[in-house]
């Protein structure tokens, strides 16, 4: 049995039925689902029928799911703030909601809600163009630490330092935005 699994974008309603089951049957623990429905950019990338299995089918399943701002909107119906959107998403799937706001300006600070109450993760901004990847690579580091045992307070603080030093690194490769360092932690030693 999966002590984690990250799922990231699912892009057909079949497909995203298909995981659900497969959830279901390896008992699978710790799911953390990724959202993954807009781009950067502000592009819709899920049809509404995918939107719709995705909340009918794995988000009940989810430990933990890590919306960034345009997506909480989405899946709450709500832009009056991260706050309000954790607390509706996570109160109507059942599940802890990571709210990541670094679609934000100035800084780059997560909310995660579990039952009933909010805690913030504050994050410095860091000044890098290479940030293709910063949301699968929080919400993959949180399934990993899950996976060694760690409370969800801890993954999350233990993501985001990870997460920030991926960024800090200043890794550039080919032209527009490219990956980030995910190897630094080998390369600071």
């Amino acid at each position: 049995f999966p002590d984690a699994v990250k799922i990231g974008m699912v892009s057909s309603a079949d497909l995203i039925v298909v995981i659900a089951e497969k959830l279901k049957q390896y008992k699978a623990k710790n799911i953390v689902v990724d959202p993954v429905m807009v781009a950067t950019s502000g592009a819709k990338l899920l049809r509404d029928d995918a939107v719709e299995a995705l909340c009918r089918e794995l988000l009940p399943l989810a430990a933990v799911l890590t919306p960034n701002i345009p997506e909480a909107e989405i899946l709450s119906g709500m832009t009056t703030g991260m706050e309000a959107a954790a607390k509706y998403i996570s109160e109507k799937y059942g599940c802890a909601v990571l709210c990541k706001g670094g679609h934000k300006v100035n800084d780059a600070d997560d909310l995660l809600w579990r039952n009933g109450f909010g805690k913030w993760f504050h994050g410095k901004r860091i000044d890098n163009p290479n940030t293709h990847g910063t949301g699968c690579t929080l919400s993959s580091a949180i399934a990993a630490n899950l996976a060694l045992g760690l409370p969800l307070e801890e993954a999350v603080a233990r993501a985001k330092d990870y997460l920030s030093g991926a960024l800090r690194a200043m890794l550039d490769l080919g032209a527009g935005s490219g990956p980030l360092n995910h190897a630094y932690p080998l390369t600071e030693r």
